[in-house]
């Protein structure tokens, strides 16, 4: 026979126990419902670039389909850039409505795209690295903290204002001071011809690659120097047990750790100097139509021909004009894909190999 406290506790275990099994029972759907919220989320979320990009090209290849048609395969090995009487009458090829005597070739401008971003690349990569390196390993804590928070910053410096001090100091400089010494100094054989000739008055190509290197050098300094942060210091203080300078850690220990994310920060500086529009606009000279036959005559890419012909290609009421805009806007943007593809491939061969340690 049970007392009256054990029929009480029993009692209220029977009240008691469904209200908890219920509450247990809500709090596992609402917990399933919120992680496949999250899982949704975040899978929709990783797709929002890709179909971004996506999008980008469908749009880009349509507008531009008009001006394929016509241009064909010799737009990226043709040199001429001529509208056309965009007043005049019109005619038809393939179907296609432009105005009489236009003519369009982008090799100009698909070279001075890559040969500005490669001569950015070559100034920006070692002095971005070195930066790092000083930040991390040379640099006391209260010198590199507020030089990394400087370099933060000049990434977010507007490439207008780049410009604008590339045309007023820094390319005249160079016009009067530097270019000379070189192109009449340098021997004239085989490809030191091609940094002879007339230096011009600070605009072109090679001013043009300085300025973007410039422009990258803190984009990738930033990301290296975090990568390199990164480094543990046990492989470090044991390559430094086995003997190698402090030089020797940082080329064969602290370089190689983080070789895949070093070559993902150079593609995004060359990003950045493929795309780069208003700096190159001002600083290059915008001819259109010929290749500098020197590192020091005037050109111009893709990014700043779209930039300084829109205006233009508007008063063509045919619109052929702008649909050849956007196939060189869909032209850069196959490069840029492309980069990005290889630089992939790359870290993923990079990331297979072992960071050697010691003197080979």
């Amino acid at each position: 026979m049970s007392t009256p406290r054990e029929g009480l506790s029993l009692s209220g275990a029977s009240t008691s126990s469904p209200a908890r099994r219920d509450h247990g029972v809500r709090r596992a759907g609402r917990l399933r419902r919120e992680d496949l919220a999250w899982r949704w989320g975040g899978r929709i979320a990783s797709w929002l670039p890709i179909l971004g990009l996506v999008l980008a090209l469908i749009v880009l290849a349509i507008k531009a389909w008009p001006a394929v048609i016509v241009n064909g395969a010799g737009f990226l090995s043709r040199s001429q850039w001529l509208p056309g009487n965009t007043y005049g009458s019109v005619v038809h090829t393939h179907g296609v409505a432009h105005p009489v005597g236009s003519s369009y070739g982008a090799w100009p401008l698909i070279a001075g795209t890559l040969e500005t971003s490669l001569i950015a690349l070559i100034i920006a990569v070692p002095i971005a690295i070195g930066t790092a390196l000083a930040l991390t390993e040379l640099l006391p804590g209260w010198l590199a903290r507020p030089l990394g928070f400087f370099v933060e910053i000049l990434a977010g410096v507007p490439s207008v204002v780049i410009g604008l001090w590339g045309v007023l100091e820094i390319g005249p400089f160079l016009a009067h001071h530097v270019y000379p010494l070189v192109a009449n100094n340098v021997p004239n054989v085989g490809p030191f011809r091609y940094l002879k000739g007339p230096v011009g008055y600070g605009e072109g190509l090679l001013t043009s690659g300085l300025i973007l290197g410039l422009m990258i050098v803190p984009i990738i300094a930033s990301t290296t120097r975090d990568l390199f942060l990164q480094v543990p210091a046990l492989p470090k203080e044991g390559a430094e047990a086995l003997g190698l300078t402090s030089a020797e850690v940082a080329r064969r220990v602290t370089v190689p750790w983080v070789r895949a994310g070093i070559i993902g920060a150079t593609v995004l500086g060359l990003g950045r100097a493929l795309g780069e529009t208003m700096a190159v606009a001002m600083i290059s000279g915008s001819v259109l139509g010929q290749v500098s036959p020197t590192l020091y005559g005037t050109m111009t890419t893709i990014a700043a021909t779209i930039v300084s012909q829109l205006d233009s290609a508007a008063t063509d009421g045919t619109g052929f004009a702008i649909s050849t805009l956007a196939e060189a806007g869909l032209i850069l943007a196959v490069i840029a894909v492309l980069v990005n593809l290889a630089a992939r491939a790359i870290i993923s061969r990079g990331s297979r190999l072992a960071a050697p340690v010691g003197r080979g």
